[in-house]
């Protein structure tokens, strides 16, 4: 499915969406608090993932950055992510999603790119994530941190409005489906296939669609 172009018109429209949508905080408890970045970027070259075309030369449409941690990694090595990490005392959420992107993408953007938040997704492994959707651009000279980032991945917005999405597993507890999101030929499983789901109805398609939920495989819960 072909996504919106990443323009002013979008910039607006997202920016509204989140607005209007009152965002649900979590109390982290016994959890650690963190933040991820959706961030807003231009397609460029296109996806590289099997399945997925690459348009020639750069496209406008708008995608979403995503990587691949590192396998060197004590927690969630060579699964895909979300750029993020714990927010430190003194910050915010916001503030700690455009950290982690400098820090993980080398990608510095000030803090008028944060378009708003949507909800705390609480993770088995220990963390509660506030989700923070920020407008990137171009984000043409990328630096990853090979540290912690196997490889970087601008994922088509229309990848993730395909009407095979969301994928839901059988449950181990009742009400809480286990959750998925295709992408070409493979998929991206919760924590990280919540959150993307969520942008896609909140921001993209404007429905106040909550994701707390929804389940993680047994292999993203370590």
């Amino acid at each position: 499915m072909q996504g919106p172009l990443l323009d002013e018109t979008l910039r607006e429209a997202v920016r509204r969406r989140l607005a209007a949508f009152e965002a649900r905080r979590l109390p982290p408890g016994t959890h650690r608090a963190a933040a991820v970045a959706l961030a807003l970027a231009e397609e460029g070259g296109g996806a590289d993932l099997a399945g997925i075309a690459a348009p020639a030369g750069w496209s406008r449409s708008s995608a979403l950055l995503l990587t691949r941690r590192a396998a060197s990694l004590h927690r969630h090595a060579g699964q895909w992510a979300l750029p993020g990490g714990g927010i430190d005392p003194g910050e915010s959420p916001q503030q700690a999603a455009l950290r982690e992107l400098a820090e993980e993408l080398g990608l510095q953007l000030p803090e008028s790119a944060v378009l708003g938040t949507l909800d705390d997704y609480a993770t088995r492994s220990g963390f509660v994530i506030t989700p923070v959707v920020v407008w990137a651009g171009a984000a043409a000279q990328l630096r990853p941190h090979a540290a912690e980032v196997a490889s970087v991945h601008r994922i088509p917005v229309g990848e993730f409005m395909r009407a095979d999405a969301p994928l839901l597993d059988p449950p181990e507890e009742p009400g809480r489906p286990i959750l998925r999101m295709p992408v070409g030929r493979s998929w991206i499983a919760a924590p990280t296939a919540a959150l993307l789901y969520q942008f896609r109805e909140v921001c993209i398609a404007g429905r106040a669609t909550r994701v707390a939920h929804f389940d993680q495989p047994p292999f993203a819960r370590r």
